[in-house]
């Protein structure tokens, strides 16, 4: 059987080894023939390059690594275009470097086509080697731009932001070229992570349709519940027998760990990195959390105290508020692909939420990393995971010394920012790294507890406060009802009252009852 594209991110490698290619070809048919220029947003290890690999190889008239694809009877093989492609993934762009790397990579390919780029600077020398390639080959040219915003995004962090903006305003110099050359261009894809602001980036460059939630295009990258089943069939197959399951229980579990991202609140996709790699090893595990994640990431969430991130509403412009002096941690969630869309509103706006087990995982890991790097010990002389026992026993004795010590064992930046807040979202990602079943902020008639913890044998009513008193959190409960709508379930009820003083770092004694 084939092997498993891993690591291979361009098309003439899947074919020079024999590896699966997930068949894309009838929407990149859709693509070039009926538009011109395009802008595709998605999140890393999702497919993009072995996209733009294959616009390239298509353009470029390779018809031998494309038979057998649902494209190859559908494209006119008579014709090459000349075609730019170009990766800042692969370019220098650290301090100073960006505008000569882009100079000496125009260069690089002026020679592939024995041209002789002789302006000075890269925008003149961008219009010069379209102009001259049309000129050479009679044929309009096709621009391939691949992580077009790496030299932005990797300098988000407070300290290193004025080099991002140094290199934001030299790419929105080199796009612009676009707009004067717009009749020298058979076709122009540019793709990357985030989104920046037209007025950032692409202001110059109003022709730019931007397919990131387009629903014709909502599956040109990852794999869709077909196209795993009919290209992975024989891995599938092995895999049935190794873990002795159904077909139908195994791609349920697969759909529970790697499925889930949609652009479009209809189409759902399993991410290309997680299911290759669960595919070849053959376990269920993790595989997003060994991926990078942007450090600026985790930094800006503990800032702000903002941690609670499932079930997110926002309105349909919220992509297009994305920019360095106005960067929103919900965007970069759903950029980077901690988030995604879950269903859409009639009015247009969008519920994001986490994909799939992977990535919800990946993002409590991060956080407990960062919060609690001792999280694995406390001064109890227990870990965290038995505060799972704890609760399934009603033991909230032990469960209060566990939370207590591991709050005492935080470090101190921690409880540098002594919102409710903070104190909230550290419980809420402590349960939640833990795999408590858990409703935060769970709404009643008059209000919402804080949060719900629901147990095989019990139920926990928790409400928050800080520097003021567990009775009166407690009152909060009592007063609003908040147990009322789990009554039925025929379970024991707690109510605690939890309150942070923030002083001597610590929680009061709780305020608990049952209702």
């Amino acid at each position: 059987m084939k092997i498993l594209p891993l690591g291979l991110q361009s098309l003439s490698e899947i074919y020079d080894n024999n590896a699966i290619y997930v068949d894309k070809t009838e929407y990149i048919h859709r693509l070039a023939t009926t538009g011109k220029c395009y802008f595709l947003s998605r999140p890393r290890r999702f497919g993009k390059s072995l996209l733009v690999s294959t616009l390239y190889e298509l353009f470029n008239a390779n018809k031998i690594l494309f038979q057998g694809l649902w494209i190859e009877n559908k494209w006119d093989w008579s014709v090459k275009y000349p075609v730019i492609h170009i990766s800042f993934e692969v370019l220098d762009y650290h301090e100073d470097q960006l505008a000569a790397s882009i100079e000496n990579e125009l260069k690089l390919i002026a020679t592939k086509f024995d041209l002789t780029l002789t302006q000075k600077g890269f925008k003149p020398q961008f219009r010069e080697l379209i102009t001259l390639l049309q000129q050479k080959t009679q044929q309009k040219v096709v621009i391939l731009i691949d992580e077009y915003d790496k030299p932005i995004i990797e300098f988000l962090e407070d300290h290193t932001l004025r080099q991002a903006k140094k290199n934001q305003k030299i790419l929105k110099r080199f796009y612009s070229v676009f707009k004067s050359a717009d009749k020298s261009l058979k076709f122009l894809f540019i793709t990357g992570v985030s989104k920046f602001s037209k007025v950032s980036i692409f202001s110059d460059l109003n022709q730019l349709t931007d397919i990131t939630l387009n629903k014709n295009y909502a599956a040109l990258t990852g794999y869709t519940q077909a196209e795993l089943e009919y290209s992975f069939s024989d891995y599938l197959q092995v895999l049935e027998n190794e873990f002795n399951m159904s077909r139908k229980a195994l791609l349920d579990k697969m759909k529970l760990w790697y499925d889930g991202y949609s652009w479009d609140g209809v189409t759902r996709l399993y991410n290309p990195f997680g299911t290759l790699n669960f595919l070849e090893s053959r376990v269920f595990s993790n595989f997003w959390f060994a991926s990078a994640t942007p450090t600026f990431l985790i930094q800006e969430m503990r800032k702000h105290g903002y941690f609670e991130i499932e079930n997110i509403r926002v309105e349909n412009s919220f992509m297009d508020k994305y920019d360095l002096d106005n960067i929103g941690i919900v965007q970069i969630l759903f950029q980077t692909g901690y988030l995604t869309i879950r269903k859409l509103h009639p009015s247009g706006s969008f519920i994001l939420d986490y994909p799939n087990k992977e990535v919800r995982e990946s993002m409590y890991k991060h956080l407990m990393s960062n919060l609690a790097p001792n999280q694995r010990r406390t001064d109890t002389g227990l870990t965290i995971e038995d505060l799972q026992a704890a609760f399934e026993k009603g033991n909230l004795v032990r469960v209060q010394a566990i939370i207590a010590s591991l709050l005492a064992d935080l470090p101190y930046h921690t409880f540098e920012d002594s919102s409710e807040g903070l104190y909230h979202g550290l419980i809420h990602i402590l349960f939640n790294y833990l795999g408590l079943v858990m409703v935060s902020e769970a709404h009643s008639s008059k209000g919402r507890a804080d949060v719900v913890v629901q147990t095989i044998t019990h139920i926990y009513v928790f409400e928050f406060k800080i520097n003021r008193s567990a009775e009166e959190a407690f009152e909060q409960i009592i007063e609003n009802e908040y147990a009322d709508k789990y009554r039925a379930l025929d379970k024991p009820i707690l109510a605690i009252g939890v309150n942070f003083n923030t002083k001597n770092r610590k929680m009061d004694p709780w305020k608990q009852d049952f209702l």
